[in-house]
């Protein structure tokens, strides 16, 4: 049987553009729940929450966010968050690759740090908190790269998609702000020498969400997704649901959920090939799933969002 390459789970979606790979988002929460699904891209990412109650995973660690904090992203760490309150405001983050802070030159800012960001042999502390010295500063750079987009904290909408710029002033403005975070997490000590820990725990989780991904328009059975990683069906589920908070069908299901709104929105499918072409071969199946998922039905969904740009349901990641 074909086990994929974990890599390829990896976020397929560009963050930024081509020539700027730098974005921002923010992500709200009407209830408790998942607000960003398991996932891990290449690029840097920081998240600032400013209030509420979080629960965020990097690489199986859990941490709970009950007031204002940073959290640090690196590349490649698995990843979610989840609210644990209703009302949460929900959590800001950019998104970018360390490649748009590199210079030609060989001083000692490319040398000693930059160069070893982008070749992971440094990595970002997990979190700031207020109490830290650096935590004020940090934040203060964090917020002018956002401004930097033309977004703040008293912006109306969330940007689940994301917000980009090809500005030239704003693009500086961003490098310089970004600059800025990296000088005070450096005065302060606080990059440490990445280490060779190979967590087969963490790539098995990978595996099994990469098959689900590829996979996911196709008939999937439990013995397929325990057979990817050599484990026997019962333990599997244990395993799985211990990693993720789901049992393995969970999870494919609210994958194929997702899938299907992105093509409610996205494309004019009639609800039978939408079903079709997100692994159900039964419509009633579909139908059920997604009101269990979503509250509503499919039309009814893709009716909301064609009357407004702002759904109540996320589809990020």
């Amino acid at each position: 049987m074909h086990r994929p390459h974990p890599t390829a789970l990896k976020e397929i979606c560009l963050h930024g553009t081509k020539s700027f790979p730098c974005a921002i988002y923010q992500t709200r929460s009407l209830g408790k729940g998942t607000l960003v699904k398991h996932h891990w891209h290449d690029e840097i990412e920081i998240l600032y929450f400013f209030g509420g109650d979080f629960r965020l995973e990097i690489n199986m660690e859990q941490f709970f966010v009950h007031s204002e904090a940073l959290f640090f992203i690196n590349p490649g760490e698995l990843h979610s968050i989840f609210t644990e309150s209703y009302g949460n405001p929900g959590e800001y983050a950019i998104v970018f690759s360390p490649g748009i802070l590199s210079f030609d030159s060989c001083d000692a800012a490319q040398t000693e740090l930059i160069q070893p960001i982008q070749a992971g042999k440094l990595l970002f502390p997990r979190c700031l908190k207020p109490a830290h010295p650096g935590f004020i500063p940090v934040r203060d750079a964090f917020l002018e790269s956002m401004r930097s987009f033309g977004y703040s904290l008293d912006s109306g909408s969330p940007l689940e998609k994301g917000a980009i710029t090809d500005d030239l002033t704003n693009q500086l403005y961003i490098k310089s702000s970004l600059l800025r975070l990296l000088a005070i997490l450096s005065e302060h000590r606080l990059f440490t020498p990445a280490e060779k820990n190979y967590d087969k725990h963490v790539e098995d989780v990978k595996t099994i969400l990469t098959y689900v991904k590829e996979n996911y328009k196709e008939k999937i059975y439990l013995k397929d997704l325990a057979g990817q990683i050599n484990m026997n069906e019962q333990y599997f589920c244990r395993f799985f649901k211990k990693s993720i908070g789901r049992t393995p069908m969970e999870y494919v299901n609210e994958y194929r959920i997702k899938q299907s709104l992105r093509l409610l929105e996205e494309t004019d499918l009639p609800v039978t090939e939408v079903c079709m072409e997100c692994g159900y071969g039964n419509l009633g199946n579909f139908l059920r799933e997604f009101r269990k998922q979503t509250g509503t039905t499919p039309l009814k969904y893709r009716k909301k969002r064609e009357v407004t740009s702002r759904g109540t349901f996320s589809t990020q990641q």
